[in-house]
């Protein structure tokens, strides 16, 4: 037979007033031990069942729902030997508090569950983390994991769910998480079962990718149980994207964050989003002459430069895309990659819930700046050797001196354009370092999804261009080490697609940037970079095509390397440098505190 003793907290009252009620339990025996095993209610019905943490000091008998603590104890165990234990386990009880134990019968079918209990008080405390496909999403959610175990390592473990199927399955990701999986071992993944997804039909890549994520989320069910068997899963933080994972979490009871890989100012936009979709039945597509404007940002953005898979209504990724900027604040609460200094506008404008007038909005976490560590996005499949080179070339250049351009894991263009970046590059008369990838097939697109060194760099380039700038610059072909050249000191300038992940690698390197956005939410970026943020000069591209001129790519190469703007702009990047680095450099950091708020928050 056992007992359930109640140790109840109470302010204003001193220990000296520790008291024990009666037990019905015989006198205790000398060699009586408490029982270690939970119930997972109380005897009373309750609105709602309680949130149980365990408490800091080794106590694997006591719980705490809220305010309370409880301990399940033998039926032979005196009320006064708990009282001891009760002052041991519970240090801070002082003039201001009070412990008080009362003795309560269990069920008799409780016992059953006794040693399944006592299984479950030795489980690990778990956060699961579910990117989207692609490699930028893998990496902000791997940074995230690596951020929470470098705090919290003894209170968490991390486990990372990867989607799989012939869609997504990418080399460069795969090597990704092999090395990390050796580099940080305290990091699980776990593979979900393949997918496959009908690709003849006719309809947006994007829009196939979201039929991925929710078939994928359909093994994620399985998984999650599982791991439930043996850790407690604190909180299940999902890609944006993956918003068909909501209801998977609420039916599991696991509390759901979702993670924005972008900054505060994107998230600002998706917000608002829906608001916009209310005031028009047009797609963004059609609006040719329309500007849309957001909470907090200074500069409205054309309609049709919007993220692609909010262009046309007709396509079944808009409403997608619709389903998760809906359902954002209908998450436990939102963690961002930025840091407050960096974006506090738009952190003020989503806290005030001016971008969601309809409902409240959910706690928002500035966790960042996340981003890899040099050596782990080094050594792409194959490319040691011209990773060592070009890095050694950079340290025999002088001090901000060299122009880096690269435009992401998949920014590519035409070979016509190639060549246009080509001439003004050497019209400029600057050193530069530029990655090359191969053009897509599809003149009219800037995104390849296939990684490869296998083409014919000269015949991309003007005749006669690598012999005559070869004592100034050098091309790469495919991928380059970014984090590692951002840091490297020779580097003064950087010409960028304006991803969120190159964005934050150059503002913790403190390099000024040439803004160059070329898909998803990277016009967005732009804006805010060159009029929010006033860290980057703005290409001006043709209107009909997107194509950017020699001319304008000499000129803004030289305004940023050469004028009084240029100068400006690199003092206000390294100033921002400092204020990255302390965000997560300390324990007084607002990303650090941040952090500290969301795992208060899990419990």
């Amino acid at each position: 037979m056992y007992e359930r003793i109640k140790v109840e907290k109470e302010e204003g009252r001193g220990r000296e007033e520790l008291t024990a009620e009666p037990s019905r339990a015989s006198e205790p025996k000398p060699d009586a031990e408490p029982a270690a095993s939970i119930t997972t209610s109380a005897p009373t019905a309750a609105p709602a069942e309680p949130h149980w943490e365990e408490q800091s000091r080794n106590t694997s008998n006591f719980f705490r729902p809220h305010n309370k603590s409880y301990c399940i104890i033998d039926n032979d165990t005196s009320a006064n030997l708990l009282s001891s234990l009760a002052l041991t386990f519970f240090p801070q009880v002082n003039s201001q508090a009070s412990l008080h134990i009362s003795t309560l019968p269990l069920f008799p079918h409780t016992q059953n569950f006794l040693p399944e209990a006592e299984a479950k008080i030795n489980m690990q405390d778990t956060i699961v983390l579910f990117p989207a496909p692609g490699m930028g999403h893998m990496i902000s959610m791997v940074e995230l994991g690596k951020l929470i175990l470098h705090h919290y390592s003894r209170k968490f473990s991390v486990t990372i769910l990867v989607a799989t199927g012939s869609l997504f399955d990418i080399p460069s990701v795969t090597s990704y998480i092999q090395r990390i999986s050796q580099s940080n071992p305290s990091i699980s993944f776990h593979r979900l079962p393949s997918v496959s997804v009908d690709t003849t039909l006719t309809r947006s890549r994007t829009a196939m990718a979201f039929d991925f994520i929710r078939l994928s989320v359909a093994h994620a069910s399985h998984v999650l149980q599982q791991i439930s068997n043996t850790s407690t899963i604190r909180a299940l933080v999902i890609d944006v994207s993956c918003s068909s994972a909501l209801p998977l979490a609420k039916d599991l009871n696991i509390p759901v964050y979702s993670f924005f890989t972008s900054g505060a100012y994107a998230l600002s936009a998706i917000l608002y989003i829906p608001k916009i979709h209310e005031e028009t039945t047009r797609s963004f597509k059609d609006l040719t002459t329309t500007e849309l404007h957001f909470p907090g940002l200074s500069s409205p953005l054309k309609a049709t430069l919007m993220p692609q898979l909010l262009l046309d209504r007709d396509d079944p990724a808009y409403w997608e895309a619709m389903h998760f900027c809906s359902h954002l604040p209908k998450s436990n609460g939102i963690i961002v990659n930025t840091f407050e200094e960096l974006e506090p506008k738009a952190v003020k404008v989503i806290v005030d819930g001016v971008c969601v007038p309809d409902a409240p909005t959910p706690p928002v976490y500035c966790i960042g700046p996340l981003i890899a560590e040099a050596e782990e996005k080094t050594g792409e499949d194959g490319h040691g050797s011209a990773e060592n080179e070009c890095l050694l070339w950079l340290d025999r250049q002088p001090s901000r001196s060299v122009l880096f351009l690269c435009f992401g894991s998949r920014g590519s263009f035409s070979v016509a354009q190639v060549k246009e970046i080509a001439n003004g590059l050497e019209r400029s008369g600057q050193r530069f370092l530029w990655v090359v990838k191969k053009p897509p097939r599809d003149e009219k697109t800037t995104q390849i999804y296939q990684y490869t060194a296998e083409f014919d760099l000269g015949g991309l380039l003007p005749d006669g261009f690598l012999e005559r700038t070869k004592d100034r610059g050098m091309v790469v072909k495919a991928w380059a080490p970014q984090v590692a050249v951002l840091r490297k000191d020779s580097v003064g300038g950087f010409v960028t697609h304006c991803g969120w992940n190159s964005v934050l690698e150059a503002v913790v390197a403190g390099v000024p940037m040439v803004a160059w956005p070329l898909y998803s939410e990277q016009h967005l970026n732009r804006n805010i970079l060159v009029n929010d943020m006033k860290m980057a000069i703005g290409l001006e591209p043709r209107q009909d095509d997107g194509f950017v001129s020699e001319d304008e790519l000499e000129r803004r190469i030289r305004e940023l390397m050469e004028s009084e703007e240029g100068r400006e702009l690199r003092e206000r990047s390294w100033k921002m440098r400092e204020m990255a680095l302390a965000a997560l450099g300390s324990e007084s950091g607002s990303s650090v505190r941040a952090l500290a708020k969301l795992v208060e928050a899990l419990g």
